[in-house]
């Protein structure tokens, strides 16, 4: 994991109960349930960022005259999917 470094975390009462609550739930301690919580938070943002970078270049027009071209194949039955299959 690299280095790691404290910080006095203050939180309310009610949310760091929530959260030792489905910390143990998940077998985990709080330190990793907040740790993975960072971390999730910040691939949510930094891929919303991305994205919006690359919408911010996008070629519309580009995009609308591939969608509306002709020709290709049609895809093979190997390729097609009808849904999750139910056990019976």
């Amino acid at each position: 994991m690299g280095t790691s470094s404290n910080y006095a975390l203050r939180l309310p009462l009610s949310l760091k109960k929530a959260a030792e609550d489905v910390a143990r739930e998940d077998g985990s301690t709080l330190n990793q349930f907040i740790v993975t919580a960072v971390a999730e938070k910040l691939a949510s943002l930094k891929t919303a960022e991305y994205f919006s970078e690359r919408a911010v270049r996008a070629d519309v027009a580009a995009f609308d005259r591939f969608m509306s071209r002709s020709g290709g194949e049609p895809p093979h039955p190997e390729d097609r999917w009808d849904g999750p299959k139910t056990g019976s």
